[in-house]
């Protein structure tokens, strides 16, 4: 604040001086324009052979000479002197017609300084010159007033200037000030998520909500990241717990039989590494990360889920009639049928299908089961990580509540969409992937 009262008061003082300056030349112009009037109104009399010795001046801070060329006063106006010119000789001999010099004025009987105008008038043969005097102390006492008055006004206008500066920037940074108070706050811990949000609609205002956007989408990226380790961690203890009471059971019993108890560890041991994988997936995807096109590849559908179909005997699986061709990441999908399919047998009561189509620019992959199916209300929860409709009946079931999860990221990272409906009865799944769109060859 203080440099712009600086530059603003350098400015002002800049200002004042040219203005002083130019005050200055401008009336000194006018003296000498009034005085070469008046000048060439003596000659203009003397040319015309009307010259008196008394001439009249209606200015008394003016005087008018008209001397010969021997310095011999022949005419005079009011309070000049009728005996001695007002400029010596050296000062007449380098004056030209029209020239303005500036003497002393008490020389005249005049305050101030005196700016002394010569014109040149008669006859070539007898020629004089007309001198008129006209005294600047009245213009130079209004520019001492002004400069005066200047002096006197500029501290003054410049600490008015100061305090209405302070007072505006002020009345603008205290919302600012209010942000970085809040901000602090917020970094001690002794404040909720929120900055201050001031009461007038400008920037600070929409700065302030764009904050306050950013810092709930960070609350809110932190509470999902704590609960995705707590459920993480309470997802892992699980069969953690269940391998440790196995081995120290074994250990209790003499006649463990250790194939039977390898056989349940490594039951533990797949849903643990199955869960691990998962999770580095979904943790892949939060960090945005999007289909690798190194493994992506331009395969038929078909054959991407009848791969995946021939390890549930208990599937049937509509084909298409023709080749339904996508650029995918063939694993990707394939995991994404997998998990639906593993999800649909665990809750189907006798039948699951499988169907792919081409719907126009898309392809469709149908999942279906009769199984209870989802509640309209619940369709969209599902997809959260680690939910469960029955936690007690999913979890002995081996699900761990991330497979709708996995299925909706990896669908999405191909820029697809996934659905849930009704299967009457039974739950329908909907899968929809963009299909390869061939280049129009041109006919020849």
């Amino acid at each position: 604040m203080w440099l712009t009262v600086l530059v603003v008061s350098a400015g002002l003082a800049a200002g004042g001086i040219l203005l002083v300056g130019v005050l200055n030349f401008a009336l000194l112009r006018a003296v000498n324009a009034e005085a070469l009037d008046t000048a060439k109104g003596v000659a203009k009399l003397v040319d015309e052979d009307s010259l008196v010795n008394q001439l009249i001046s209606v200015n008394p801070a003016m005087r008018v000479q008209v001397i010969d060329g021997n310095q011999r006063v022949l005419a005079v106006s009011a309070g000049a002197d009728r005996l001695t010119p007002m400029l010596h000789d050296d000062e007449l001999r380098g004056l030209k017609d029209g020239d303005v010099t500036e003497i002393p004025g008490y020389r005249i009987g005049l305050d101030g300084d005196v700016r002394v105008v010569m014109k040149t008038a008669g006859p070539p043969s007898a020629p004089v010159r007309v001198l008129v005097a006209r005294s600047t102390d009245d213009l130079s006492q209004g520019v001492h007033l002004l400069r005066v008055t200047l002096l006197i006004a500029f501290p003054l206008l410049v600490g008015m200037l100061a305090a209405i500066k302070w007072r505006i920037l002020g009345a603008a940074l205290r919302p600012v000030d209010a942000l970085r108070a809040g901000a602090e706050e917020i970094t001690g811990g002794t404040r909720a998520g929120r900055l201050p949000v001031p009461e007038s609609r400008d920037e600070i205002y929409r700065l302030a909500v764009t904050l306050n956007g950013m810092l709930h989408r960070l609350d809110a990226a932190r509470a999902r990241q704590r609960a995705f380790v707590a459920d993480a961690a309470h997802e892992l203890r699980s069969p953690l717990t269940n391998m440790r009471a196995e081995l120290e059971i074994a250990q209790r019993l003499p006649d463990t039989d250790w194939p039977a108890l390898s056989a349940d560890l490594l039951t533990d041991v797949d849903r643990l590494s199955r869960m691990v994988d998962d999770l580095l997936l979904l943790a892949r995807s939060d960090d945005g990360a999007q289909a690798d096109r190194r493994r992506t590849a331009e395969v038929d559908l078909d054959g991407v889920v009848a791969a995946v179909v021939c390890r549930y005997p208990e599937v049937s699986y509509q084909r298409p009639a023709d080749p339904v061709l996508v650029t995918v990441e063939p694993d990707a999908i394939g995991r994404v049928v997998g998990n639906l399919l593993d999800n649909a047998s665990r809750h189907a009561r006798s039948k699951v299908s499988v169907e792919v189509a081409a719907e126009g620019e898309w392809a469709r992959i149908t999942v279906c089961d009769d199984g209870p199916g989802i509640p309209p209300a619940d369709r969209e929860r599902v997809f959260d990580r680690f939910t469960r409709l029955d936690d007690a009946r999913a979890r002995d079931a081996g699900g761990s509540g991330l497979g709708l999860a996995i299925v909706r990221e990896l669908v999405r990272r191909h820029h697809g969409s996934v659905t849930l409906g009704d299967a009457s009865p039974g739950l329908r799944v909907d899968i929809k992937l963009p299909v390869t769109r061939k280049p129009v060859v041109p006919v020849t």
